[in-house]
């Protein structure tokens, strides 16, 4: 008697990640509490990696724990738990789950970047607004000049391009592959470093959102030539002009009244929360659903929203949980869907290594070039440099993108995530190379880890 009730103690205990819906065509299919189950556990195992990897990075490597996080996603994907133990991977993250993984990834993106609204100096940007300009233009003008050079060759390789595709539509998504900059990669490290005051890290960062914003817009118009049509297009870069002129324009006085109740009270209160929180959903909504992503919508809000205790309160209540419980899921989302198995000739790792050399010339040089003839130093325009030239997960969505409409063949797939990794990785030691421990030891900078904790 007992040992049957143990037997069947252990098969109900096996069966806790297996689906428990009503069979359909003897296909068992996930009920609702499946979905909670699987949840929780993916989010358990998500912070533990991006804590364990993260603290490596920074311990072994240097790296801010953002590029450890991005490290940990990749490695709970097929890439290597898949690889090694693909019944496991499976069992955790089950395809039929990643959808209420996504959105809490869009989320956690999300919020975080309404935070590094809330913290850009615009004092610095209007002071620097020629600079960012230059800067911008020449991360978006370089990579599509090189992209049109390059991209007639890689037409001609079978696989990277999905066959019939015009050599226009495959240069404009080259372009704004290349063209991308890791907006929330870049804004981590950005404060990571302890940069989030100072005009060299507000320029990178503002010129990088410019830079994305186009990528996001040029991949709007690729896709209206795949069948979503040509408004498509206009809603997204139409929509997006006319929203960021408004916020800019009007959103701050607009939400002057915010900051003055917050003063008077000397707190935020919970209805205070609350109504900041749907104005950050109703921002992110709307630029999401226009066909940009909704990070921009975040940012946006956060940039026109009230400073002083307003931010500070902000910052207090909410950061810390995007920052360790949501944002993680982000990185991991994108990685269950990298392979990095697929570039296994000699062939295909010259042109994805010639693909790497091309994105680093065409966005770490070009933006170089464009902060020195804006009158930066040499060094703040090495910086600068350095910093736009992270790709990080952003060029991971742009890539699944364009994979999944039928773009891009799964082998360029995996050479454009294999940039989007080393650029990523490069970004912090390259920095610190060129322009943060001369800061640093000047006093210009304080030390990594004052930043982080301060962070």
């Amino acid at each position: 008697m007992l040992s049957d009730l143990a037997n069947e103690a252990l098969r109900a205990l096996g069966d806790i990640l297996s689906p428990h819906g009503p069979a359909v065509q003897a296909v068992k299919s996930y009920a609702p509490g499946d979905f909670s189950i699987h949840f929780f556990l993916q989010l358990a195992i998500i912070i533990l990696a991006c804590r364990v990897v993260g603290w490596l990075g920074q311990k072994l490597l240097g790296q801010p724990q953002v590029v450890g996080e991005m490290i940990a996603g990749v490695i709970l994907g097929p890439s290597l738990l898949g690889l090694f133990f693909p019944d496991l991977q499976m069992a955790i993250f089950p395809k039929e789950t990643r959808n209420v993984l996504y959105t809490g990834a869009q989320l956690g993106v999300g919020l975080y970047m309404f935070m590094v609204g809330l913290t850009l100096r615009l004092d610095h940007f209007q002071s620097k607004a020629k600079s960012a300009a230059g800067v911008s233009a020449a991360g978006i003008a370089a990579p599509f000049a090189l992209a049109f050079l390059i991209t007639p060759f890689l037409l001609t390789v079978p696989g990277l391009f999905t066959p019939g595709i015009s050599q226009g539509n495959a240069t404009l998504f080259m372009g704004a592959c290349i063209a991308l900059t890791a907006f929330p990669m870049l804004a981590r490290i950005i404060n990571e470093r302890g940069l989030a005051d100072s005009s060299l890290g507000t320029l990178s960062l503002t010129a990088g959102a410019f830079d994305d914003a186009a990528s996001w817009c040029v991949l709007a118009i690729v896709l209206a030539t795949f069948g979503a049509g040509a408004g498509v297009a206009i809603i997204a870069i139409g929509g997006a002009v006319l929203y960021a002129g408004f916020m800019l324009i009007w959103g701050r006085k607009l939400l002057a009244p915010l900051g003055r109740i917050v003063e008077e009270k000397g707190e935020m209160s919970t209805q205070m929360l609350a109504v900041t929180m749907l104005l950050f959903c109703a921002s992110a909504f709307f630029m999401d659903a226009i066909g940009i992503h909704a990070i921009f919508g975040g940012f946006l809000m956060g940039v026109c929203m009230p400073r002083g205790l307003f931010v500070e309160e902000l910052k207090r209540k909410v950061e810390p949980l995007a920052v360790v419980l949501l944002l993680p899921m982000f990185f991991t989302y994108s990685g269950l869907n990298t392979r990095m198995d697929m570039v296994n000739s000699p062939t295909l790792l010259l042109i994805a290594l010639g693909i790497l050399l091309v994105s680093i010339l065409a966005k770490f040089g070009a933006c170089w070039a464009a902060a020195r003839i804006a009158g930066e130093d040499n060094r703040t325009a090495l910086g600068i440099g350095a910093l736009m030239n992270s790709r990080g997960l952003m060029e991971l969505i742009i890539i699944n993108i364009g994979l999944q409409k039928g773009i891009i063949g799964p082998t360029l797939f995996s050479m454009l995530v294999l940039m989007a990794i080393v650029t990523t990785v490069m970004a912090t030691p390259l920095f610190e190379l060129v322009y943060g421990r001369k800061a640093r030891e000047t006093g210009e900078l304080g030390s990594v880890d004052e930043a982080m904790a301060a962070g």
